[in-house]
């Protein structure tokens, strides 16, 4: 489906949740699976001399003005900077990993500022790690476990890191960074878990027989079957908070000094109590005893200081086994003197039966278990544990024993009302519900193997069913196992309604009803329910533009989202490559080019073009292409170390010819970007303005885009070499169809040089100095006809400026009287005149290579009859200069008036067809498309005449203002010019070079003689007459050249103006003596 990249995907109803396919998260994980070692950045030297040069200047100044450091910081500098993170690490021999792609980040880099914010460093840091992904030296699971230690590293270097003193307004915002980076990482932690994890499976030396409980806990949520799945989804989910909450506490040690745990031995014993009994003193409201059981037996409390003291400990307690550190709680409990407590937390002889495969193999084969359960039953005891903790935390907080020492303890019977009131944290809340439901999914299937449990269970739920929302329900039923039921009637029905009752502030604290509105929560919810299209909207409308800037190309919103979610579009798009069906593949490569394309171009405005190529290059086909094509052009006037960025950022990601029909290639975007670049505006062209200067000026434009295909390659890159070649080819082709175009438009006899030709000239100066050989040694006969038309065009633009150098020298000593000149003035004209007319005979002279004649023929085989076209976009101007507007009625007479510049006879014969029309781009612009049918001569077989046939003919006659029917002076000056082979139906098959060749033929080499004729005129006149001025005139007349035919009649009577001033100027001369 193709989508125009200016179209909001509006379309896509996020709340249609009836077709979404549930994706299947849990893959095998590869076993080979490694991070593995990163490209080393050290910058890499530019081929091209023009480039180096130009780094020489930006040191010169940079040194001049006294910089401590130039501005270009190499790549291996920024390497260095995040290394200081701790986010990389290379190994010795990172050195020899190369790939096409990675050059680009290793670029030079310009900076504004000496110093950046740690923060901007995660877009190079993100770009260097996916690229390495994408090249496969990573798995992309372990990529994603890199982006969250990166999100990590970079929040601790901003927030722990600085040095200098912060004010208050800029502290809040660099912790608020830090803070947003480390919501980002918990999303990277969330979906490595839930899709990069992996599914193993219990080992087989761990299989026991008989079963335990806890085996079977763990076979039932590692099995891959529907029931299984939702318990899979809560396990992963709880092991994602738990990992979360570690890291904190980790984090916490690490910066500030853990205080979890930290307590004297001994310190849960009641001291404070202990010497009040000891004292003898008595308090009915203080225990009497000092064993466990003594508050809840006796109804009273400990003395108060103790009981503080209790509750700090158990709130750590919580803390530990919130981040899932069973061991360390218990060991904790042992220390402070309540051993009694671990071992109401690990129960069995210590063991952990959390249902995963990692507490299984933590476990090993669990005898103890094993040999308790053969006594009494499989689950009986597991039951008995769950039912003492119930009792434990209901009656605890009915006794206002401590809100963290109740929810310790429903924490292990899934008693959602005595956990929820401790969790004011969203993460907690989350944790709370996912691991409450997730063993009550373990505990409906434990209780399959003991006689009457499941009948039990399923008893409970149909109760619940048929009564929903009834708190009380509990109390219509009686028994000991009725606490089942209210555990069972806290638990939601799906996940769903799981992560509903975190918006209800009626179930959770505030604080976790405000958190789901955060952005990163939003996120992390619709990855939990597997919603990935609404995840994209959702993300695409935080980085859009708005409804009244629709420009696409307009990044928006904050540069971190666009970063996270071009990354994570990327990553999803490679871990759900085979389980998405077309529509949400569509949804995928739609919304997500979206995203990326926005990311793209917030690098490319901040100046970070080598990192754009890397995310440009995961577009759909014609999205990469109009990017680039974009970019390009943007930075086509910009330093050519910038545009040399811009160059390898594409030439490194894309495939340089077109390989897929998915993928964009170098190709593709510099054959678009060139012929654009044949299309710039003329403008607006009003009566007073001078068309000369405009097509000199935007000539300019037009031959800055052969700079993209004079930058070498790298060498790192698939058949350097051969792509080389390729480029010089293609700049030597486009070249010189720029320099047909200038010439034709440069024909007026004014100081001003042709600025495009002689920019194109210098561009390719370099590149076509080592490359020749190879050019002139291959069998391809284009390369050496264009390579040969290249030279003729050099010399012929080197007569024209020797021309118009003399003529800028000229016309400064008009303005001046003779008498008032010097003689070196006057000999400083005198030498330019001769070598201006030196150059001109040289290259009109050429007989055995005559001047844009091919050595061989491009013959045209077809068998269906050849017509042949020739396109022309012109603007009309005046003998003054000036522009004329086109209209329908001055269109009208154009066309007939070019019908009339040949015989009627030829007109039926040739099938001659005329068209003018007002450009449908620019209204003071004419289209002018001319059609006629092949013969031998023109068209088919060699043209020997080397006129451009009769197409050339006729344009020549509006090109040099001699229609016989049309308003007398008035030109075409032609500023695109293509010529076709085509069908009879109008199919264009190929190029007739040979038209246009023929066409600036016939114009350039009489414009040429009459400028040799000006020249010679102004030699005479000076009293120096050129030697060799009788050549010049058999060169005209000589049937060998046969140049005569290729004037017109106004050039024919200007030339013989020309030589009658030069025989009155020479007759002046032989009379001086005698007078």
């Amino acid at each position: 489906m193709d989508v125009d990249m200016d179209t909001s995907p509006s379309y896509f109803d996020p709340e249609d949740l009836s077709s979404r396919e549930r994706f299947r998260r849990y893959g095998k994980r590869n076993p080979g699976s490694s991070l593995s070692p990163h490209h080393d950045s050290s910058a890499s030297r530019f081929s091209n001399a023009a480039l180096f040069l130009e780094n020489i200047k930006h040191e010169v100044e940079s040194f001049d003005a006294d910089f401590g450091e130039t501005h270009f910081d190499s790549a291996s500098k920024m390497r260095e900077s995040l290394d200081g993170l701790g986010v990389y690490r290379v190994d010795s021999d990172a050195d020899t990993i190369r790939r096409r792609g990675s050059e680009s980040l290793k670029v030079c880099k310009q900076e504004e500022h000496e110093q950046i914010e740690s923060a901007d460093t995660t877009f190079s840091l993100f770009a260097s790690l996916l690229d390495s992904g994408l090249q496969g030296l990573m798995h992309i699971p372990d990529l994603i476990l890199r982006f969250e230690s990166s999100c990590r590293s970079v929040s601790e270097s901003i927030r722990y890191g600085a040095n200098e003193r912060y004010r208050i307004v800029e502290d809040k915002l660099m912790r608020q960074k830090a803070r947003l980076l480390l919501d980002e990482a918990a999303t990277w932690s969330l979906l490595w878990y839930l899709y990069g994890k992996g599914n193993g499976e219990v080992p087989e030396d761990l299989i026991l027989f008989p079963t335990t409980s806890h085996l079977e806990a763990c076979q039932f949520v590692a099995a891959e079957n529907n029931t299984a799945h939702t318990a899979q989804l809560c396990l992963r989910i709880v092991q994602w908070l738990e990992g979360l909450a570690s890291k904190a506490l980790d984090l916490d040690n690490k910066f500030r000094g853990s205080h979890v745990g930290s307590y004297l031995p001994s310190s849960g014993v009641w001291h404070h109590t202990q010497r009040h009994l000891t004292g003898g003193a008595s308090n009915t409201k203080t225990i009497h005893h000092l064993d466990f059981d003594a508050p809840t037996r006796e109804r009273s409390q400990q003395l108060p200081d103790d009981k503080k003291q209790d509750e700090s400990l158990l709130e750590d307690v919580w803390t530990l086994l919130r981040a899932g550190r069973l061991e360390e709680a218990c060991n904790l409990c042992r220390s402070a003197g309540q051993p009694w407590r671990a071992a109401s937390l690990c129960p069995f002889g210590g063991s952990n039966l959390f249902p995963s495969l990692e507490a299984l193999e933590e476990n090993g084969k669990n005898r103890v278990l094993q040999a308790i359960e053969l006594e009494s039953g499989v689950g009986h005891q597991w039951h008995l544990w769950k039912w003492a903790s119930y009792c434990a935390s209901e009656k605890i907080a009915e006794q206002d024993g401590g809100k963290y020492e109740s929810a310790v303890y429903a924490a292990q019977c899934s008693n959602l009302k005595r956990l929820l009131p401790v969790c004011t944290d969203w993460e907690s809340a989350c944790w709370a519900m996912a691991k409450s439901w997730l063993d009550v999914q373990v505990d409906i299937e434990i209780a399959r193997l003991r006689p009457g449990g499941l009948e039990q269970f399923k008893s409970f739920e149909e109760a619940i069913e048929r009564s929903p929302g009834q708190g009380d329900l509990a109390s219509q039923l009686s028994g000991p196992d009725s606490w089942r039921l209210h555990v069972l009637n806290q638990q939601p029905r799906d996940l769903s309604s799981l992560l509903q009752k975190l918006h209800s502030s009626d179930t959770v604290h505030e604080a976790v009803t405000r958190s789901c509105k955060e952005q990163q929560r939003q996120i992390e919810i619709n990855l939990m329910l597997g919603d990935i299209p609404h995840l994209l909207d959702l993300i695409y409308s935080w980085i859009s533009p708005s409804e009244d800037d629709g420009s696409i190309f307009r990044p928006h919103g904050d540069p971190q989202m666009m970063r996270f979610g071009a990354h994570l579009v990327l990553v999803l798009r490679h871990l759900l490559h085979d389980q998405m069906n077309d529509t949400y593949r569509e949804k995928m490569m739609t919304v997500g080019d979206f995203i990326i394309h926005m990311y793209a171009m917030f690098l490319f405005t901040k100046q970070n073009e080598e990192l754009v190529g890397l995310y440009a290059a995961q577009l759909a086909r014609h999205r990469c292409i109009d990017l680039f094509v974009h970019m390009m052009e943007l930075r086509l006037n910009s330093s050519m170390h910038v545009r040399y960025k811009m160059f390898i950022s594409a030439i490194e990601y894309l495939p340089f010819s077109p390989e897929d029909e998915s993928k964009g290639s170098f190709e593709e975007i510099i054959e678009r970007i060139l012929s654009r670049s044949r299309e710039i505006s003329v403008g607006k062209h009003d009566k007073s303005s001078d068309v000369a200067e405009e097509h000199r000026l935007q000539s300019l434009q037009k031959a800055m885009v052969i700079q993209w295909l004079c930058f070498t390659p790298p060498s790192t890159i698939n058949d350097a070499k051969a792509v080389t070649e390729k480029l010089v080819l293609r700049a030597l082709m486009h070249s010189n169809l720029l320099f047909r175009e200038f010439a034709l438009i440069s024909m007026w006899r004014v100081p001003a040089v042709p600025i495009g030709a002689h920019t194109v000239l210098s561009l390719l100066a370099e590149p076509l100095k080592q490359p020749t050989e190879i050019l002139l040694s291959t069998e391809d006969h284009d390369v050496a006809e264009s390579l040969k038309e290249f030279q003729d065009w050099n010399e012929y633009y080197s007569c024209d400026a020797k021309y118009r150098n003399w003529l800028k020298i000229e016309l400064a000593h008009a303005e001046v009287s003779p008498d008032k000149l010097s003689a070196a003035e006057k000999q400083l004209e005198v030498t330019a005149a001769h070598e201006a007319l030196s150059s001109s005979l040289l290259l009109l002279e050429r007989k055995d290579n005559p001047w844009l004649v091919p050595t061989q023929d491009h013959l045209h085989v077809s068998v269906e009859p050849v017509y042949l076209e020739l396109h022309a976009t012109a603007v009309l101007s005046l003998p003054s200069g000036e522009c004329l507007s086109p209209d329908a009625t001055l269109c009208t007479t154009l066309t007939s008036a070019l019908y009339t510049s040949v015989s009627e006879e030829e007109v039926l014969h040739r099938e001659l067809m005329v068209n003018v029309s007002i450009s449908s781009k620019d209204s003071s612009c004419i289209e002018v498309a001319l059609r006629c049918s092949a013969m031998e001569g023109d068209g088919l077989g060699p043209h020997d005449l080397n006129d451009g046939g009769i197409l050339a003919n006729v344009m020549a006659a509006g090109f040099k203002g001699e229609l016989s029917r049309f308003q007398a002076g008035v030109t075409m000056e032609i500023s695109r010019l293509d010529a076709w082979f085509s069908t009879a139906n109008g199919s264009l098959e190929g190029p007739a070079t040979y038209i246009v060749r023929g066409l600036c033929r016939r114009c350039c080499i009489p414009e040429i003689f009459l400028r040799c004729m000006q020249v010679s005129v102004s030699l005479m006149e000076s009293g120096d007459p050129p030697e060799r001025h009788h050549e010049l005139i058999e060169l005209v007349t000589s049937p060998e050249t046969d140049f005569l035919r290729l004037f017109s009649q106004n050039q024919l009577q200007e030339l013989l103006l020309f030589e009658r001033n030069y025989t009155i100027y020479g007759m002046d001369l032989k009379d001086e003596p005698n007078s």
